[in-house]
C-alpha cells in the first residue's frame, strides 16, 4: 500500500513568492513610524504601541492579497488591536505611569517644538486622534470618519477644535514666559546703579 504525503505551504510563507510580501515591506517602511505615532495617540506607550504593530503586521502577513484600501485598512487594523491592547489593568496601570513621555525627545528638538508636543499630549484623547490622523497619516476627514466609526463633520469639529486648545495652550505659554522676563527685566530696572548707595 503506497500513501501519498502532502505538505501544504500557505502561498504567503512560500519563499519562491518574494513579491506577495513586497506590498507590506514597503507598507511597514512607509507607516511604522506613523503607526507608532498613532498609537502614542490612543495612549499607548512606545514599547506598547511597537508591539500592537508588530500584531498588525503579522495579520497583514496570513492576507494573501492586499487589501483595496491598503493604508486605510492598516491604520484601522493598528487602531483595533490598540484599543483591545488597552483594555488590560496591568497594561492601563504601566501606561499611566510612562504617560509623562509620549514623544521620544531628539537631539535637534527645538523648546517650541517641545511645548507642541506637550501640549497635543494634553489634548482629550478623542482629537488628539484624529490631529495625528490628520497631520501625520494625511487621512481625509471621510476615511478620519470611517476608521472611527465618526461622520467626517464630527471629524473636523474635532479637528478644529483640538488645533484651537493647541494654539491657545501655546499662547498661554509663551505669554506665561514672556511674563516672566517681563517681571525680571522690570526688577532690574528698579535696582540701583552700582555707584549710587
Amino acid at each position: 500500500m503506497f500513501f501519498k504525503f502532502f505538505i501544504q505551504i500557505p502561498r504567503w510563507r512560500c519563499l519562491c513568492n518574494e513579491i506577495v510580501s513586497d506590498w507590506r515591506e514597503n507598507l511597514y517602511t512607509k507607516k511604522a513610524a506613523e503607526l507608532i505615532l498613532y498609537g502614542r495617540a490612543l495612549g499607548l506607550s512606545h514599547g506598547e504601541a511597537e508591539d500592537v504593530l508588530q500584531e498588525t503586521f503579522l495579520a497583514l502577513l496570513q492576507r494573501p492579497e492586499p487589501p483595496v484600501t491598503l493604508e486605510h485598512y492598516c491604520v484601522r487594523s493598528f487602531r483595533n488591536r490598540a484599543r483591545n491592547y488597552r483594555r488590560s489593568l496591568w497594561r492601563r496601570l504601566t501606561r499611566e505611569l510612562e504617560a509623562r513621555r509620549w514623544f521620544e525627545k531628539g537631539p535637534s528638538e527645538s523648546p517650541a517644538e517641545r511645548a507642541a508636543m506637550h501640549c497635543l499630549a494634553k489634548l482629550p484623547m478623542e482629537q488628539r486622534e484624529v490631529i495625528v490622523l490628520k497631520i501625520w497619516h494625511r487621512c481625509t476627514f471621510d476615511e478620519i470618519g470611517e476608521t472611527l466609526d465618526i461622520s467626517p463633520n464630527t471629524a473636523a469639529g474635532r479637528y478644529r477644535y483640538g488645533l484651537q486648545k493647541i494654539k491657545l495652550c501655546l499662547e498661554r505659554t509663551t505669554y506665561e514666559r514672556d511674563e516672566l522676563a517681563g517681571d525680571s527685566i522690570k526688577f532690574l530696572g528698579t535696582a540701583p546703579s552700582l555707584g549710587e548707595n
